[in-house]
């Protein structure tokens, strides 16, 4: 039986990650919106739930110095070997990557040290309510990760934790989270929605 962690990439340095560095809109995009990167303001950020990292990169290109945390050993050691290469390559890629600083353990326990300024929580989404199949990529992540049962209890302590907001990746059209306040705003995507909640 195939490890899921075997197949799974984690990339800097090329496809659709440089791409949306690279083309994506800047600061104008929903997450640089939502995390409050407007009028030349770029806060200091700990996403909390680092993942493929690449929302953490984006924001990293974008100019923030981004504290990721994993607590996945497995999604760590891949995040870290990605960190390597992307320094060693040189450009933008390893400016972006030099501001990213990836720590592994467990985001309740280090949120409240850290006193981010904003923090980032994109937890397991909630199966999708159609049989449509998740995207590959995601089903892996499922597989290593599991299911996130405790991201009310993640969201808690981001909000008291965070000097100015907490900004949650949700699907467009799911329900929050049981038990957590309505967000100050959202801004849609496509898919995504980013639930900010102001503190």
């Amino acid at each position: 039986m195939s490890n899921p962690a075997d197949n799974l990439v984690i990339d800097f340095t090329s496809g659709a990650v440089a791409h949306r560095m690279r083309f994506g809109g800047g600061r104008g995009q929903a997450l640089p919106k939502a995390i409050g990167m407007k009028g030349g303001k770029t806060p200091a950020i700990v996403d909390a739930t680092a993942g493929l990292g690449r929302d953490a990169f984006l924001l990293a290109s974008l100019g923030a110095e981004v504290t990721l945390i994993e607590r996945s050993a497995v999604m760590h050691a891949k995040l870290a070997a990605a960190l390597d290469v992307a320094r060693a390559a040189g450009g933008e890629v390893a400016e972006a990557a030099h501001r990213m600083t990836l720590l592994q353990g467990d985001a309740r326990d280090l949120l409240p040290d850290l006193a981010p300024e904003v923090v980032l929580v994109d937890p397991m989404h909630p199966p999708r309510g159609n049989s449509a199949l998740v995207k590959k990529e995601m089903r892996l992540i499922r597989e290593i990760v599991g299911v996130d049962a405790d991201s009310t209890d993640l969201l808690r302590v981001a909000l008291a934790s965070a000097g100015k907001r907490v900004v949650l990746k949700w699907p467009q059209k799911a329900p929050l989270p049981d038990g957590i306040p309505r967000p100050s705003h959202s801004i849609t995507g496509k898919s995504t929605r980013y639930d900010v909640f102001m503190v």
